[in-house]
Formats: structure tokens, sequence, C-alpha cells
């Protein structure tokens, strides 16, 4: 009977989420991380005389760097805290949970600690990418083959054209 009253109290004095307000503040911080990657793109391109293709090489590089770094000084992890689920855009979210990962496990070993847990996380990462490609080819090929959405392949060439999409 205890446990069922603590359960009822908890329940009743437990903190209500503003989903509005997260996803605002999560939208807003992405969009932030998302416009210094646009922004480091145009520099490399400008400053550096890169390509577009190198450029954008160079800024996923450059971002999961800056996030390895200020994850193993403790202050991506306070950044999360403000910015929500937008401090998880895919490539920085990435790079931070493997360096928390790493730092995590450092003390176990170089083989049977960091690189075990690395392992561990993206493995399952890189497996549901390569499923997850592999169904929207599938999707993507019946559509355009059996004319249920010829105008894809069209699309795709304005895309390129416009130099928006990378798929050869």
């Amino acid at each position: 009977m205890k446990t069922k009253k603590y359960e009822e109290v908890i329940k009743n004095h437990e903190v209500k989420p503003n989903y509005v307000k997260n996803a605002a503040v999560s939208f807003f911080f992405g969009g932030l991380i998302c416009l210094g990657g646009q922004l480091l793109i145009e520099m490399y391109i400008h400053w550096f005389g890169f390509v577009r293709e190198t450029a954008s090489t160079l800024t996923l590089v450059t971002v999961i760097l800056i996030t390895a770094i200020l994850t193993g000084l403790g202050v991506y992890d306070e950044f999360g805290q403000i910015a929500k689920a937008g401090a998880f855009v895919p490539i920085s979210g990435f790079a931070n949970s493997l360096t928390s990962a790493a730092l995590e496990s450092r003390s176990e070993g170089v083989v049977l600690g960091i690189a075990t847990n690395l392992f561990k996380l993206a493995g399952a990462v890189i497996v549901f990418a390569v499923v997850s490609a592999y169904v929207f080819g599938i999707i993507r090929y019946c559509l355009v083959e059996f004319n249920i959405f010829p105008q894809l392949k069209e699309f795709e060439e304005m895309m390129r054209v416009v130099g928006l999409l990378i798929i050869r």
C-alpha cells in the first residue's frame, strides 16, 4: 500500500515538460548549429578556395573536432542542457556520444574500455544507417521504376544541377 501512495505523490508533484517550448528551443539551437556549418562551408570555399564537396567534408570534420573538444572540456554537456535536442544534430550528437563513451571508459584501458564502447555505440549507428539507406533506396527504386512517382528522377536531376544533391 505504501508504494502505491508513494507513486501517487510522485506523480502529483512531477514536473510536466513544456513540449512546445522545448521544440522551439531545439529548433532554434539545431538551426544555429546548421547555420554555423553552412558558414564554415562558405568560409572554406571563399577564403581557402575549396570546391563545395571538399568544403562540406572539411566542415563535417571541423564540427566533429569542435564537438569532441567541447565534450572533453565538459562544455558541450552544459550546452546540451540549454539547447535540448537541438544540440544533438546528427553529426555533433554522434561526436558527443562517441567522445563521452571514450571518456567514461578510459579507466578500463584502450582496447577493453575505449575501443569496445566505441564499437558498441558506432556499430549500432552504422548498422541502422546502412539498413535505412537500403530500405529508402528500394523505396526510391520502386517509386521511379513502377511509375508511381516518375517526376522524382527529374526532380533529382534538377537538384543535382543546382548543386543540392550529391547522389551519383
